[in-house]
């Protein structure tokens, strides 16, 4: 079901990577110090760090690999690569109950994986704010994420919020829109 869902999340973002125009890799995100290529390859690189960390690489090694790039000449082949290795990884034996040296704290394979989808399912959100494409995300991960976001990402050293603290959601804001909200997003805000 985990695996499932960080698959769901992934298709999302390859869905507006694959409606990346030529001229629009440095097209603005939310993630205000990156571009769409440094997002996409924020994604991508995350992906096989994931996979590395289930295999012991540890959280100096992560976050010393964090930047480097992992696009080439074909983004989309190389992001839908990393998604293919990073689900492998996660269906290894034992993987899930393994205790990984994540970068902001220890937590098993499954709290990586749920950490790891509700990544890709907001940062497909910050792609389709960069495109101008429709930023509605899949209501179940949506609702995934807002039942069980104290559980995702309990014992953490940081908050996931990485960005600059939004206004608080309008009353009567969407479900989706609290749920970014609580990740730092701006969904009010202009594109």
């Amino acid at each position: 079901m985990l695996l499932d869902r960080y698959l769901l999340a992934s298709r999302g973002f390859e869905h507006h990577l694959r409606a990346v125009p030529p001229d629009g890799w440095t097209a603005p995100t939310p993630c205000s110090e990156w571009d769409v290529r440094a997002l996409v390859n924020h994604m991508t690189r995350g992906n096989l760090n994931y996979v590395g960390m289930l295999r012991g690489v540890t959280r100096e090694e992560f976050l010393a690999r964090r930047d480097e790039d992992a696009l080439g000449d074909d983004p989309v082949t190389a992001f839908t690569g990393s998604v293919r290795a990073c689900a492998a990884a996660f269906t290894e034996g034992g993987a899930l109950d393994r205790v990984v040296d994540y970068p902001f704290g220890k937590l098993t394979g499954r709290q990586a994986l749920a950490v790891r989808t509700a990544d890709s399912t907001v940062h497909t959100w910050d792609l389709a704010r960069a495109l101008g494409a429709d930023e509605t995300l899949d209501p179940g991960l949506v609702a995934w994420l807002d039942e069980d976001y104290d559980t995702i990402f309990a014992g953490l050293a940081l908050s996931p919020r990485f960005f600059a603290e939004p206004p608080p959601a309008e009353p009567g804001a969407s479900r989706q829109d609290r749920l970014l909200t609580r990740f730092g997003r701006d969904p009010r805000r202009a594109g």
